[in-house]
């Protein structure tokens, strides 16, 4: 596959101009809210990358992970569900419409050829498994979120691609119509059918393919349907967004919160454990589903770490919380209701 076609398209002229009357984009790049390097103070990103050589026990499963097989194109469409795909891949069907989000089936979170695989049984879903999708929604243009094999798989099958501002020019390389491309930026919202909204929200992290870091935006989203209010988080680190969005558009049904592949070295672009319940109660959302683990290695924890952690820190604190097996379907009219096996502790 040719790895310049993956690598997409940097933003064009005409975007340029309109992101250069932005307050967030400045000198060519788009800004987080709060400062927000890479790395911690004091370290290099040659530190970090000999940190990672550095042997850690458990970063990746000794046994194929478990999975549920659910046909997806059967799904009863007067069911709300929210079906979990490892990493931060899920569908939605909510109210009769279909979201797909950061969707990553081609088994790598890289461009190079057999690096940075799927773990065993993470790997099992495909583009082949995917419905049609009426909303596909990109957090930002890691690899490990828009994968160009998977997305060109399903360009046939999608309605519309929601993003934010600059990741649109990528589909738009790769052959899409531009009439299924919506960018928007942060605090912008799209009426996408009646009684459904999409509002772009921010997010601490940032964007880029290869070397050029931030000439897209990243972004979480809020989704309001006629009968759910859902916050699907993308990746970021702490900051006051949380409390922000929490306080414009919560309470949340249930929030899908980015837990793993965190380091110290780099506390600011991920969340840490300890404060992954702290934005969960900012949000103001009655539950949520801990996503970002399980399915790459991208960091030196324990590849069950985060989420056993995200369990261990809810329980602690009162907040209920949901956990899905890959592939098994989370009933969202029955959150409460609903008690969650930790199923990874038989696989240490």
């Amino acid at each position: 596959m040719n790895l310049v076609k993956q690598l997409g398209q940097f933003p064009d002229e005409k975007r340029k101009e309109y992101f250069s009357t932005l307050p967030n984009y400045i000198n060519g790049r788009f800004q987080n809210i709060l400062i927000t390097p890479p790395l911690l103070e004091g370290e290099s990103m040659t530190k970090a990358l000999l940190n990672s050589l550095c042997k850690v026990e458990n970063t990746s499963p000794k046994t194929v992970l478990p999975f549920v097989v659910t046909d997806l194109k059967k799904l009863d469409p007067k069911e709300n569900v929210l079906i979990w795909f490892g990493h931060s891949s899920y569908l939605i069907q909510v109210d009769g419409k279909k979201f797909l989000i950061d969707p990553v089936f081609s088994g790598n979170a890289s461009p190079m050829p057999g690096s940075i695989k799927a773990f065993q049984g993470a790997d099992y879903y495909k583009p082949e498994h995917m419905p049609d999708i009426d909303f596909l929604l990109i957090s930002h243009d890691h690899w490990d979120h828009l994968d160009y094999k998977t997305v060109q798989s399903l360009k046939d099958r999608v309605g519309k691609v929601i993003c934010g501002l600059g990741t649109g020019q990528h589909f738009e390389y790769w052959g899409w119509d531009l009439e299924k491309i919506i960018e928007k930026n942060w605090w912008e919202s799209i009426d996408i059918a009646e009684g459904f909204r999409i509002t772009l929200t921010p997010a601490r992290h940032f964007s880029g393919r290869l070397l050029n870091r931030n000439i897209s935006l990243w972004t979480s989203f809020v989704l309001k349907t006629p009968t759910k209010k859902l916050f699907l988080g993308g990746d970021s680190g702490y900051g006051n967004h949380f409390t922000e969005i929490g306080e414009k558009y919560g309470p949340f049904d249930l929030a899908v919160m980015e837990c793993g592949q965190y380091n110290e070295k780099w506390p600011y672009i991920h969340t840490l454990p300890n404060q992954l319940i702290g934005e969960v109660k900012e949000l103001k959302a009655k539950n949520f589903i801990p996503v970002h683990h399980s399915k790459f290695k991208l960091a030196q924890h324990a590849w069950f770490e985060p989420v056993e952690l995200a369990a261990k820190n809810a329980e602690e604190n009162n907040q209920p919380i949901t956990l899905p097996v890959i592939g098994d379907k989370v009933d969202l009219d029955q959150l409460e209701n609903t008690v969650w096996k930790k199923w990874w502790e038989e696989y240490w």
